[in-house]
């Protein structure tokens, strides 16, 4: 006799002292702090993870920060954290940071020297497509970095010419907007970056990419938007039919493929960053869709943003 029981019952017992894993719910990590490893504290009760962090706040330091899927400098950009931007920190593990923006929630990987924990809440941001920072104030000076459009900075001394910075530095007062104000027409920012090289994850001038140059436009209007197009599709705007003749459209609708976007400047020329002109590039409508067509992506939805105020 003995009082070993049968394999099979052994796996039962044993099944029922220790429960399988809860499901865990369908959060895009895009957007949610989540890991196998770890998870954000206020994703505790929502998804089950072996350590969680309630994470710190520190903010970029640097121009333009290159924001990785992974903890990999080999991989491409997924997005770019500008200068002044807040974010919270939930790891620093061997020069990386893993992170989750303010701005906009996005989940990542950036290099942990491009952070610094004396947080500056900013008064102004840059409204040129990209200003230069000086040791003095003086144009002829060597300058110490080059600052894209929305980065935010703190101003300590506002005069005519040059604009002090509390970090250190000056910057041209005219290519600076007090955070609270913001341009009237988005689609003049996006007119503005035609030519501007095409880069995946861009959000610059020096690159940019479809959903950046969207995005990077209504923030210049002051409108929050989502990273990529496919956040863009389902959250901006109203959806509107999308008319077989593609005529009827307004300046400012947002006309989505599959993973793509563009915006109209008038009722038939599109502005959009893409890869068959590598670079920001007007073009009709018709034309560009027939083209995108012809890799098997139709036009999936067209939104239309509603002017402020209403």
């Amino acid at each position: 006799m003995t009082d070993e029981k049968p394999d099979a019952e052994a796996s039962a017992a044993a099944g029922a002292a220790t429960p399988p894993p809860l499901p865990q719910p369908s959060l895009d990590p895009r957007r949610h702090a989540v890991r196998p490893d770890l998870a954000a504290l206020a994703l505790r009760g929502q998804v089950v993870a072996p350590r969680y962090a309630p994470g710190i706040i520190r903010q970029i330091a640097r121009p333009a920060v290159p924001m990785r899927r992974e903890p990999n400098p080999t991989l491409g950009l997924e997005n770019e954290v500008l200068y002044g931007e807040l974010v919270k920190v939930y790891e620093e593990a061997e020069g990386w940071a893993w992170v989750q923006l303010e701005r906009d929630r996005y989940v990542g990987y950036i290099p942990a020297a491009a952070l610094t924990g004396e947080v500056m809440p900013p008064t102004h941001r840059v409204k040129a497509l990209g200003t230069f920072v000086y040791p003095a104030p003086d144009i002829k000076t060597p300058p110490i970095m080059h600052l894209p459009l929305n980065a935010d900075v703190r101003v300590a001394e506002w005069e005519e010419r040059f604009c002090r910075l509390e970090r250190g530095g000056f910057i041209v007062t005219r290519h600076l907007i007090e955070r609270d104000r913001h341009e009237r027409d988005f689609v003049d920012i996006a007119e503005r970056l035609i030519g501007s090289p095409y880069l995946w994850g861009g959000r610059t001038r020096i690159g940019v990419d479809c959903s950046g140059l969207v995005q990077i436009a209504l923030e210049a209007a002051g409108i929050p938007a989502p990273r990529d197009s496919d956040m863009q599709a389902s959250e901006l705007g109203a959806p509107i039919p999308v008319p077989p003749d593609l005529e009827g459209l307004q300046r400012g609708d947002l006309v989505f493929w599959k993973g793509h976007v563009g915006v109209m400047s008038d009722a038939l020329m599109l502005v959009h960053a893409n890869a068959h002109y590598m670079a920001v590039a007007a073009e009709t409508l018709p034309e560009a869709a027939a083209r995108i067509a012809k890799d098997g992506s139709p036009i999936i939805a067209i939104r239309r943003i509603a002017p402020k105020g209403t």
